[in-house]
């Protein structure tokens, strides 16, 4: 796996920069130099199918994030409206377009802060089509400050990777998709994929933490807003341990 050399600290810890009033401008957080390039190159390389979507409101996304283009992090934000890897299995969370009409600080507000400007306790960075969801720790999941965290829904439990923001894109450059979604694949899921918007997901019945749901191949799948399966998994996880 190609590995890249980190300009940054961890967007996470640059986000409670400006708790107050003096958020940092577009121009401050673009004036360093910029991880985009080294970005690309890797793209160029990777094994996985990758779609660059073009940057539609880099200046706000970025703006509402505060983190600089040095980073990994605001340089996907900033360059594009999301990414979208494995045929649109996983999406990178961007600036948002009509083809992943959420941006991260628009996906985020409301549910890992509600003010620009405040420290959030996590940060969700991308999805997948299982309704899985990838978010950075803010200190919510641990003491493993900027390290990734993956709701698993066949779990319903968050699960750490082990990795931060760069690392997590190499794994969707390079990674093994078919040894991570072990199990959570059925047979003709590339065909079913193709009938999914990047701002929905699957919803499985049997729920697959339960025992009946097991067999991805037997449920029930039917097609929601990324919104529902986000409400429905958090507010489960506050009732059922499974």
């Amino acid at each position: 796996m190609k590995k890249q050399i980190l300009f940054l600290v961890l967007a996470i810890l640059t986000l409670p920069v400006c708790a107050q009033s003096n958020l940092r401008s577009v121009a401050e957080l673009t004036s360093d130099t910029s991880a985009w390039p080294l970005l690309l190159e890797d793209i160029k390389t990777a094994k996985n199918k990758i779609e660059i979507l073009p940057a539609s409101n880099g200046k706000d996304a970025l703006y509402q994030t505060q983190v600089t283009t040095h980073s990994n992090m605001g340089a996907v934000i900033y360059f594009t409206s999301g990414i979208l890897v494995d045929n649109g299995w996983i999406r990178i969370l961007g600036s948002g377009s009509e083809k992943l009409k959420r941006s991260l600080p628009g996906w985020n507000k409301g549910k890992s802060f509600n003010e620009l400007g405040e420290q959030p306790a996590f940060l969700l960075i991308a999805d997948d089509a299982d309704g899985g969801l990838f978010a950075i720790n803010g200190g919510k999941f641990g003491t493993d400050m900027g390290k990734i965290y993956y709701l698993a829904p066949e779990r319903l439990k968050w699960e750490a990777l082990h990795i931060g923001y760069t690392e997590f894109l190499n794994f969707c450059w390079y990674g093994d998709m078919n040894q991570f979604y072990d199990g959570l694949r059925w047979k003709k899921w590339k065909e079913d994929l193709k009938k999914v918007h990047s701002d929905q997901a699957f919803n499985f019945y049997p729920y697959l933490w339960t025992t009946e749901g097991k067999d991805i191949n037997k449920v029930t799948r039917t097609v929601v807003p990324m919104q529902e399966v986000y409400d429905f998994l958090t507010e489960t996880m506050k009732t059922i341990k499974p």
